[in-house]
Formats: C-alpha cells, structure tokens, sequence
C-alpha cells in the first residue's frame, strides 16, 4: 500500500470542465499582480500605491504548536508558498524546516512515546480536500504516502502502541465513510465498519487496543456514539436513552470509561463521564453560560487541559482526573485564543499557542510546577508598529425579535465617523472569534475603516437553542440580523452609516450576497469568497460525502415545499435586487461550495448591468492557502474597498 511520494488521484469532474470551459470562453482582463493559476473578470490593473502600502502586512508571520517531539517542539509556520513543519529544539531557538512541499501540511499526528522515530501527516492537492496520509521518517526525512491515492483520508489515530492506525476513507464510493485499520509494520490494511452511509468516523482506541469508539455524525446537534468490537465487528450504541444530543471530543481513560462533551441537559456543552457498562452519565466540567470547547490529556491520563468558549475568547483550565479538581491556567492570557495545548511525555509541562486581535499567532510552553511562561517562538511582524495595532471590543446589539447579537468591533484611533466594513463568518454553526487578522489591521489603520464581526444567530458558542434559530425555513432571520446592525451602527456616532461594505466566505458569502439583496440601498457594495448563491444548485454539486449532512442543516432540496422554499430565497434568483457592485473570489477546485456557484452569481451580475469583478484560483479549494493566492487577493480587496470608498465604481443606483 506504500508509495514514496505518489500523487494522489485526481478524477475527472465534468461539472469543474464544463466551468472551465465557460470560463476559457469569456473575455478576461489579465493584470500584471496575476500570475498563471489566476484569471480574473472585470477587475482594473492594481494600483502601485496599494501594493507597495499592503507590503508590510502581507508578510505578517505566525506559528502554532503540532506537538512535542522528545524534548523539542514540532511547529507549523511558513517560509515559502505555503504552511510547512519545522523543529524547534530550544527555546526562541533556530526553526529547522522538515517539510518542503508546494501544498500545505495539515492534520498532524506524533505518537505519544519519548522516542518519537516518525510521525503522520495529511496533504491534498489544490485545495481538492483529497487528503493521502504520509508518513516522515525523522531518522532520514524520507516522507511517504501511505494510502493509495483515491478517496479522501481523515480522522487518523494511532492505537495504543503505535503500531497501527484507523482512518476514515472515501475510497470505496468517494461519498461513504468507511473505517479502517492499518499496521504499519506489516502495511496491511483491514476493513472495520464499511456501510453506505456518510458521516462516519474513528474516535478512540480502547486501552486493550481489542475495540473502538466510532461516531455517527448527523449535524452540528446530533451525534450517535458507537462501541465496536474488532474481532466480531458487532457495535452497540451509547447514550442512545439521552436522545438527540451533539457528541464530540471521546476519550477512553485507562479504566474504559469514557470522557466525552456533549450538550445533554443544558444548553451549553459539558465535560462528561460515562461508563460504557453500566451506561451511567457524569458531569466533569461545567461552566456558566459558555461552553467546553475541547480538551487535552496528558500521556498518562491523569489530567487535562479543558477549554473554555467564553464570549468568543478561549480559555484553559487544568483539570485532575482523579479528585476533580479544576483551577484556570494562564490568567495573563485571557484576552485572546489560547490553543493547541500538548502536554510533555512526564506531564510536567505543556506547550500552547497564543494569538489575540493585536498579537500574532507564537508558541510557548507553561512550567506546570513554577508557573513559569516561556516562549519559544517570536514571529515577525512584516514591519508593522505593534502599537498601531488596535484590540476587538466586544458588544451587542438587539435584532428584530429583541434577540441579543454579540459583536466584535475594531475601530480606529482617529476621529470618526468611519466608513465600515462588517465582516460575516461562515460554518453557518461557526463563530468568529477575535484572533489576529493583518487585513483587520490594515483596514483599520491604513483605510481608515471600522470592521464589525457579528455572531449571528446560528453561530456556536452560545448554546444550542441558540445555534438553532437559523435552521431551516428560519435562515433568512440571520440575514435579518444583519439589518438590526444596520440600525445598530446608524446610531453610532463614530461609524458612518451611509458607507458600510459587507465582507464574507462561504456561507458567510451566501449572507454577503442575501444582504445585497435585502440591503443594497443601505451599503456601498459587497466582497465575498467561495459564496452559495442558490442552496439547491449548492446542494446538487457539493460533493456526496457532505451532501446529506449539509441538507441537515439548509434543508433537503429534495422535498417539493423545501426546493420551493431554497429557490425563493436564493439570491441567484431575486438578481434584480442586486444593486451594488460585487467582488467574486473562488477556487477552482472548491470540493465544498462548487465554482459554479461563484460563476452563476457573477454572469447574472454582468448580465443585468451590476459591477462585479470575479478572480478565480486554479489551485485552489475552500479557501485560499497559498501566499502568493494569498498577497493577491489582499490587494483586489483593497482596490475594490477603496473603489467602493471613492466612489470610482459605478452602479445603476449610483
């Protein structure tokens, strides 16, 4: 099953050819910051003022902890195109690079011994999420891709030994999810549960490594916990008695309980207990009104950092297994995200990532016994004055049904009123959360721009009734949120209602595109990235592994009443609503939201006399990951933003 460093299979797609074929058909401007995986429409050659003024912010580093290697830290941060492994043996010591792909590394996984001799990775091509599993001899750093290049991997785990993995796979139907198991000694791999379902995965190995946790997801609100022998393959369901309950971050402990989160009897998420024999349910870690997020355990399972989502900001707290004891860690950094935490092998010592709205992404590690922080990596700032940079004040603000809709804002120094560009996340069941942004910053300090990031409804982290006011025939609601900060920002003083821009990825751009619909007498224009225009043409070409769980959350355009429903409030097909002008990014190979999505809205647009400029990535997916990808689509925002801003982009309202 080994290959050293085969490509993965890429299979033919005729609905991305048929797009390409449209595209190769239509009149694009090529301009002299493009290069040759991007073509764009409509959009002007790029100002030499902007380049040169985005030079210091575009060259912004950040590094995050993977996890300990021995004594030395294994980190992820980027020298070239794209984010790579490095070694750090000391602290503020040299990053020696371990991988040097093209692509990016992601979905790390070391063993948990003091000898660490390789470790697993995942890579895809392009953005195509067809993640292949390698694995990086550390002895010779020879890198191996260890499954066969079809399919999608993901969800690796080690077994209690190292000596075998389980992993989810596509390869089958490249739709099902089936698990498998593979020894890495012997490269054999054995089949463990293969249905044809999708949302399937491998949670925890049993200390006797002789049987499993697996999950069935079914949304974001529901999840069914299985436990599953290998020899027999028989499975038997856990918490079944509790309902519909979400179901995440399952641990076994050495005494085969099991620790897991889950939201059963509140609406916020809880730390719990729960002994697979007797089927008894206890609460370990409750907070007030805010979630468990995640946790990390030490080697030996004795303890465990446990995360905690208050308003948006992450929190760590430490907690002992055995008495039950909880007490918070790292006070001196409760105004950002603290994450990534990792215990050493004796459970001394544990390493962490830290990033809030004006301090980028570094590594540290906590001295458990002295309480001593020390950092090992100080990224570089591009230049930029960390005095300028300006902090994210939480607010809120009522909706139309008196709905309280917590917000982060950045506002700059000087006297308004500014201009605003409200910034929506995507998921839709995803928050923002105020991390380190340079394109905040710049927006802010050289644009002269406030920014406002909304939770809507629908959003995570504040609880599960909460998380639901979107579902359904209820998604316009947040769009309506949307205008209740319209109303929120015209009573500001120091914003400027009549100069507000909507930004958004995602679903996030699917509400980019319903405001210009609703609101485009009441904004200047809108720039979205890898955007849904119509649910039911989103729905029909999103890849069959997402297809059933994402109609869990829009609805299943299946059914008559619900397809009539997605098609009325699709804003592919309410165009003449659009009255602004409209940036368009996406990836070519975008496995999640297809091309044609971004192509269907853009052609309308043009069609019907509306500005919209349209840049498409051929290397590409859900988001742009690529730096040169990166440095380019930073200054088609900024060109478009200020064309917005002066006025030079005209529209049939202007």
């Amino acid at each position: 099953m080994r290959s050293n460093l085969r490509e993965p299979t890429i299979r033919f797609n005729p609905i991305l050819c048929s797009i390409l074929i449209l595209l190769m058909s239509l009149p694009f401007t090529q301009q002299s910051e493009a290069h040759e995986n991007v073509v764009v429409r409509n959009v002007p050659e790029i100002d030499k003022e902007i380049l040169k003024s985005i030079e210091r912010y575009r060259n912004v580093r950040t590094a995050s902890v993977v996890d300990w290697l021995g004594d030395d830290l294994l980190i992820r941060t980027r020298f070239g195109e794209s984010s790579q492994l490095h070694r750090v043996r000391t602290p503020m010591g040299m990053r020696e690079q371990l991988t040097f792909a093209d692509e990016p590394v992601s979905g790390v996984l070391v063993p948990d011994r003091k000898e660490v001799q390789s470790f697993l990775y995942l890579q895809d091509v392009g953005g195509t999420e067809s993640y292949q599993i390698y694995e990086f001899d550390l002895t010779d750093g020879k890198q191996t891709m260890i499954t066969s290049g079809d399919g999608r991997y993901t969800g690796v785990s080690y077994s209690p030994d190292s000596s075998k993995i389980s992993y989810t796979s596509t390869k089958r139907t490249g739709q099902y999810s089936d698990l498998y198991i593979y020894d890495l000694e012997d490269q054999k791999e054995t089949p463990l549960h293969i249905v044809d379902e999708v949302g399937w995965s491998f949670v925890a190995w049993h200390p006797s490594a002789e049987k499993a946790l697996i999950r069935k997801y079914i949304s974001v609100a529901e999840s069914h916990l299985f436990e599953i022998e290998f020899q027999t393959g028989e499975k038997v369901r856990l918490l079944e008695q509790y309902g519909e309950i979400s179901i995440g971050g399952v641990e076994y402990l050495p005494d085969g309980t099991v620790i897991l989160i889950t939201d059963h009897g509140s609406d916020f998420r809880r730390l719990h207990r729960i002994n697979p024999e007797t089927g008894e349910l206890e609460v370990l870690v409750q907070f007030n009104d805010s979630d468990v997020s995640s946790y990390s355990l030490a080697w030996d399972r004795s303890k465990m950092v446990v995360s905690q989502n208050l308003q948006g900001y992450r929190l760590f707290h430490l907690y002992d297994v055995a008495t039950g004891e909880l007490s918070q860690l790292l006070p001196d950094f409760s105004n950002g995200l603290l994450g990534g935490a990792r215990f050493n092998n004796d459970g001394s010592a544990i390493a962490f990532t830290f990033h809030s709205a004006q301090v980028q992404s570094d590594v540290y590690v906590l001295d458990l016994a002295t309480e001593e922080v020390v950092r090992w990596t100080k990224s570089e700032l591009g230049g930029i004055d960390a005095d300028k940079l300006v902090r994210a004040q939480l607010v809120s603000y009522a909706s139309f049904d008196n709905l309280e809709v917590p917000a982060f804002v950045y506002k700059p120094r000087s006297e308004g009123p500014h201009p605003v560009l409200i910034y929506i996340h995507g998921g839709p069941a995803s928050q923002y959360r105020p991390g380190f942004s340079s394109r905040f910053q710049y927006y802010v300090n050289e644009l002269g721009i406030a920014v406002v990031a909304p939770n809507v409804r629908g959003s995570s982290g504040y609880g599960k009734e909460y998380l639901t006011l979107d579902d359904w025939k209820k998604r316009e609601d947040s769009v309506r949120d949307i205008g209740a900060l319209l109303d929120w920002i015209d009573e500001q003083s120091d914003l400027d209602s009549k100069r507000v821009m909507v930004d958004g990825g995602s679903y996030g751009g699917y509400m980019v595109l319903a405001c210009l619909v609703h609101y485009s007498d009441r904004l200047l224009g809108g720039s979205e990235r890898v955007g849904i225009s119509n649910f039911v043409t989103f729905l029909e070409n999103t890849q069959g592994y997402r297809r059933d769980l994402r109609r869990v959350e829009y609805g299943d355009e299946r059914i008559p009443e619900m397809r009539e429903f997605l098609e009325s409030i699709a804003p592919m097909n309410q165009i003449e609503k659009i009255r602004k002008p409209l940036l368009i990014f996406q990836g070519f190979n975008d496995p999640r939201v297809p091309a044609s999505e971004s192509e269907q809205i853009a052609k309308a647009l043009e069609d019907s006399g509306i500005p919209a400029w349209y840049v498409l990535y051929m290397d590409e997916g859900h988001g742009f990951r690529k730096k040169v990808n990166q440095d380019h689509s930073f200054a088609v925002q900024i060109q478009f933003l200020r064309s917005l801003l002066d006025d030079s982009i005209t529209s049939p309202d202007s």
